[in-house]
């Protein structure tokens, strides 16, 4: 098999092939189900891990082998695993998922690069990366306080200006194939007690290494640190930062609650996620390949965001009862948060002018 690089590729997006929305289909904002509500981190040990190896690529013609960050444990986890169901069935065999979790394959800028030579690898990114490599307004979706609500990033990734997005991304070499799975809320994990805004003020706060979310952070007050997913549990233990940001699966799934035990809801941002492939290696494949990877893609976020929202209230539980002190902030704490962030929006990030009140139109906000 000639694609067959030990190698990640992460499918990001969700863009139009024949018979899909352009840039990722409809997001699923589903109702939780009975056996959704079953699958949560826990189920996610050896039995999972068996299966995310299963994936019937002995025999496949084309294999895409998925890598990520996360534990298998997580929901994006358990939605790849569903994935590889899901793609034998559609292909007939002839096409299979291999998944590598826990940073198996490098992180997440390396399989971007790796992408962009061509190579058959996924991942997750989302717009604070794609503002990176080379589409600066697609940054915008990853500012803090942006959204109010799921439905406006549904409302969002359906609009024309987020499919002119998607397409100046494939010019630059990086296809996106599914944008409908939830990542969760990010909320703010420390080893200090941070009730208000105000508390953030010089705490050293682990980001992804990109531009917008560390000055995410910073506009907030907080010194933002990029620093690879892998390397936060120790950096937290020896007091290399003071803490951490992160959907509760995530701040969960890798432990980070054993060693900074302070957690405020503070939602900074609604992270849907996107799942991205080589624009090159994509449009190798047959038009029929093209709509079952997407297919496949778009179906598994329906599954991961089935899973996602019945075992948030289990994460947050699971916490708390393993020490963590959680604040709900009230409303006029969260007026302070948005506040604090509303000068992001005023940066220069190389955006188109009035970008924000474009963004704010687009996904139907007053």
């Amino acid at each position: 098999m000639k694609l067959r690089k030990v190698m990640a590729f992460t499918l990001a997006g969700a863009m139009a092939v024949t018979g899909l929305t352009a840039c990722g289909g409809n997001s699923a904002d589903t109702a939780t189900t009975a056996a959704a509500a079953g699958t949560t981190a826990a189920a996610a040990d050896a039995g999972t891990t068996a299966a995310a190896a299963d994936s019937g690529s002995a025999d496949a013609d084309i294999v895409l082998q998925v890598a990520f960050e996360n534990s298998i444990s997580e929901p994006v986890g358990q939605g790849w695993v569903k994935a590889q169901e899901i793609i034998k069935e559609k292909s007939g065999g002839t096409m299979a998922i291999e998944v590598y979790p826990d940073s198996q394959l490098g992180d997440k800028s390396s399989l971007i690069d790796s992408m962009l030579l061509g190579e058959n690898v996924c991942t997750l990114a989302d717009g604070a990366f794609y503002a990176d490599y080379g589409v600066p307004d697609f940054g915008i979706v990853f500012g803090p306080f942006l959204f109010d609500s799921w439905e406006q990033c549904w409302t969002l990734i359906e609009s024309d200006w987020y499919k002119d997005q998607c397409a100046k991304l494939e010019e630059k070499g990086l296809k996106l194939i599914a944008s409908n799975w939830i990542y969760g809320e990010r909320h703010t994990l420390t080893n200090v007690p941070v009730n208000t805004v105000d508390d953030l003020k010089g705490l050293k706060i682990r980001v992804p290494s990109n531009e917008i979310q560390s000055k995410g952070f910073d506009v907030l007050g907080a010194t933002s640190t990029g620093m690879a997913l892998g390397d936060v549990y120790q950096a937290l233990q020896t007091k290399t930062i003071d803490g951490a940001e992160n959907p509760l699966a995530t701040l969960y799934g890798r432990k980070l609650h054993e060693v900074a035990q302070y957690l405020i809801l503070d939602g900074h941002v609604k992270n849907f996620t996107t799942w991205v492939v080589s624009a090159d290696w994509f449009n190798s494949l047959t038009e029929e390949q093209q709509n079952w990877l997407i297919e496949t893609a778009t179906e598994a976020g329906e599954y991961n965001n089935e899973v996602q929202q019945a075992a948030e209230a289990d994460y947050l539980q699971k916490m708390k009862d393993e020490g963590v002190t959680v604040v709900e902030p009230s409303e006029e704490v969260l007026a302070g948060f948005k506040e604090k962030a509303q000068p992001f929006y005023e940066m220069d990030f190389g955006w188109t002018d009035g970008l924000y009140d474009t963004v704010k139109a687009a996904m139907g906000a007053n």
